[in-house]
């Protein structure tokens, strides 16, 4: 119903702030990505919103781009993720990370946000699988790696090392290189 709003930003309160439109104040909710990216009080500001109508209430949820609101609507779809769970997502990873680890599967980086349970994400990577990533043309969407490196990836943390190092040495690999000889070639890159 609500697809936009355009005023003037009256007040900032994570994750909620003010927007006067035309003396009309509207509440709005949004992730702490959008929230970063707001001008100063008393400027004027434009957010794509999502209008959530319940039995107990109506609230409006603000997002700086159409991608950031795609999201949104695809994780609050899922059965168990609701609104303030999904703001919560979108606050801890940006929409590339949240692309890049529903492509990967990666639960792991997922996990991470404050309210997600291995369980949940879980269910959350099985759901957004083919839905979110390159279906939605985002910057680092068609970065999705091999079975073949993932699988690479696992190994290496499953020896202690951390994510970061772990990817650091799969993108000194050869992109068609197997498991094996891949596991040999990023332990002697770590070794370094």
């Amino acid at each position: 119903m609500i697809g936009k709003l355009t005023g003037t930003l009256l007040e900032k309160n994570p994750p909620q702030i003010l927007i006067d439109c035309h003396g009309v104040g509207y509440e709005v909710d949004v992730p702490m990505s959008t929230f970063y990216n707001l001008p100063s009080l008393g400027e004027k500001v434009a957010l794509l919103t999502h209008f959530v109508v319940r039995e107990d209430a109506q609230l409006l949820y603000g997002f700086g781009s159409a991608a950031e609101r795609e999201a949104f609507r695809q994780l609050v779809k899922i059965s168990g993720i609701g609104p303030r769970t999904a703001l919560s997502v979108l606050s801890g990873l940006s929409v590339a990370e949240l692309a890049q680890a529903v492509t990967a599967q990666e639960a792991g980086r997922i996990v991470k946000v404050p309210g997600i349970g291995k369980k949940t994400a879980e269910r959350l990577l099985l759901e957004l699988k083919g839905k979110l990533g390159a279906d939605l043309n985002l910057p680092g969407a068609g970065l999705a790696r091999s079975d073949a490196q993932s699988d690479i990836q696992q190994a290496l943390m499953a020896l202690g090392y951390n994510e970061k190092d772990a990817a650091a040495a799969l993108k000194a690999l050869p992109a068609d290189v197997g498991v094996s000889e891949g596991i040999k070639l990023a332990l002697k890159a770590l070794a370094k």
